[in-house]
């Protein structure tokens, strides 16, 4: 059992804890390595690659690089995970369902994903040491077959992830430049290099590219708002009012309540990426100040970034257009470009593809750090060979950002010309294993304060506390269950299907499947046929960072009376 006396007070952080972020190794060498001052700078990066030489209690938790800062945090709360679901998958959804229904779906989403986030930062500060972050939770207080079923699906979802993007980016690149003049693998081939090095340099330059790629994102969506406000009260090339003329033609709703059922998977799929504030705890510095501050910033994410610029496209894309994610892809499958396009307006929708293709090899960039982080903790868990639990010099996860790389050789399918096809297959799988990795995240948290509970552990001693509570996880898991059902009725009976549909469900539902196999197979193996571990047997202080209550509450004073002070607009990045 390791416990770990209040980080926030009287601590002694040790160079060698936290880590090199300039890329050189020395930090990481151990007494029994040899100096590495006389060494080439190729040299040293080689060698930055042999396991890291720790105490043999030490967890991997501990090993990673703490190459995340505050900084990064912040950006990426507000837009990792934002690209092709948002910024491509988005038409698809218009097109099903309407504007009405696509800007409902995506609120209702947003209502149940933000209590998520807050569970998954309560954990993540009082668990802040433990690898893998929620992929851990549901072994420790929920079962043991779930927690293998929901995370293989969420290094699954991410390894897809990582070719749907450099994919996208190829269909996205066609606005300029026709395949046939360049093969869309050579664009797959120079962001699949591009995300790679990033990921293999470490967390620390992964930061710095989230946080630059993020800020453009930010602005472009911002900016995106904007121009739509001003495009569509008559400010815009042609100068034609057009307010909500699309809704009533040709209509704000398409395909009735199976229409609105079907937005449900592709906002999950946008909003993923949302809980990474959670997984990469274990590379925070200090994340009991970063995470709080991340987890509140998520609703600036929902109401401005999503649903602010989802009703501008409502409003200037009607869902009947061609153009819509066509089967001949190009730059038409962005909705978000066509509203600008549909408009007269020339330069800027060069300027949202040139965003979009930030932002899809962003989103890959962190699917392929996702996927290997995750793969290392189901190493570390037994859940995966051991031969994946290796932690370099350098702080990286090495060997499993390897195997990740790899199979996201399968991006190359951009020349097969049923990319959408395959595209739509990826994007379905993904979206269920979100629904599936959130509900673990719920799940856990109920647990985890029931465990809480039956230790006799006050809540005030935690380093943070969701704002929604307990009540809301449960109230995140009715919806995750809501969103399975609808999923598995629109999947079986497609739009105008009579009968069912074996094709369609098994493309809409293969994520579902892949969890039952997986937990199944993993209950014939132990043989534990318990649903539930006990909450007598949860070791509730296994790798828990444990508070001085009194000093904590001291300090929480402390920072609300800084918030207080604030000018508003710095009060959401106060703890």
């Amino acid at each position: 059992m390791s416990k770990h006396i209040n980080p926030t007070i009287s601590k002694e952080v040790k160079s060698e804890d936290l880590g090199n972020f300039s890329g050189a190794d020395e930090q990481y060498v151990t007494s029994e390595s040899i100096d590495t001052k006389d060494k080439t700078i190729v040299n040293r990066f080689v060698d930055s690659f042999r396991r890291k030489q720790v105490n043999e209690d030490e967890g991997a938790g501990k090993q990673l690089a703490k190459g995340i800062s505050k900084r990064h945090l912040i950006l990426m709360s507000l837009v990792t995970g934002i690209g092709t679901g948002l910024l491509v998958g988005g038409g698809q959804v218009l097109k099903n369902s309407g504007p009405l229904f696509l800007l409902t779906g995506y609120a209702i989403a947003g209502s149940f994903v933000y209590p998520t986030i807050q569970a998954a930062g309560e954990m993540a500060v009082n668990y802040s040491n433990l690898s893998g972050g929620y992929n851990s939770y549901t072994r420790m207080f929920v079962d043991d077959a779930l927690n293998f079923a929901i995370s293989w699906n969420y290094c699954i979802q991410w390894l897809s992830v990582i070719s749907i993007e450099l994919v996208t980016a190829a269909i996205t690149i066609e606005y300029w430049i026709d395949r046939e003049r360049v093969d869309p693998d050579a664009w797959v081939a120079i962001f699949f290099v591009v995300v790679v090095v990033i990921n293999f340099i470490g967390s620390r330059a992964y930061g710095e590219f989230e946080f630059i790629v993020g800020s453009c994102k930010v602005c472009m969506i911002v900016g995106f708002i904007i121009m739509g406000i001003v495009i569509n009260v008559g400010g815009g090339p042609n100068h034609e009012f057009i307010g909500g003329r699309y809704w009533h033609n040709p209509g704000f709703t398409n395909n009735g309540f199976k229409g609105f059922c079907s937005v449900f998977v592709t906002a999950c799929f946008s909003y993923g990426q949302t809980e990474f504030v959670a997984l990469s705890a274990s590379e925070q510095p200090n994340p009991r100040q970063a995470i709080p501050t991340a987890c509140r910033l998520v609703l600036l994410r929902i109401f401005v970034l999503f649903l602010g610029s989802l009703t501008m496209v409502g409003l200037l894309v009607p869902y009947n257009s061609p153009n819509l994610l066509s089967e001949t892809g190009g730059s038409n499958t962005s909705p978000y470009v066509l509203s600008a396009a549909l408009h007269g307006v020339r330069a800027v929708p060069s300027i949202i593809n040139s965003v979009i293709l930030m932002s899809v090899t962003s989103v890959a960039s962190s699917a392929l750090y996702s996927a290997s982080r995750t793969l290392q903790s189901l190493a570390e868990q037994g859940f995966a060979p051991s031969w994946f639990n290796y932690i370099d010099r350098a702080g990286r996860p090495s060997r499993a950002i390897l195997v990740s790389t790899i199979v996201g050789l399968f991006a190359f399918i951009a020349t097969y010309k049923k990319q959408v096809t395959v595209f739509n297959w990826l994007l379905a799988i993904s979206g269920l294993s979100q629904v599936f990795t959130w509900s673990g995240i719920c799940m856990s948290h109920i647990r985890f304060r029931k465990a809480l509970a039956y230790n006799n552990i006050s809540t005030d001693s935690l380093g943070y506390k969701a704002s929604t509570g307990v009540l809301g996880s449960y109230y995140a898991l009715v919806w995750y269950a809501l969103v399975l059902i609808a999923q598995f009725w629109i999947a079986l009976y497609p739009y105008g299907a009579k009968k069912p549909d074996a094709n369609n469900f098994f493309q809409a539902y293969l994520g579902a499947i892949v969890l039952i196999a997986f937990y199944i197979a993993r209950k014939l193996w132990t043989r534990q046929w318990r649903l539930l571990v006990p909450i007598s047997e949860i070791d509730i202080n296994h790798e828990r960072t444990i508070f001085d209550e009194e000093i904590l509450n001291l300090e929480k004073q402390e920072e609300r009376e800084r918030r207080a002070r604030a000018p508003f607009w710095k009060k959401p990045f106060l703890l």
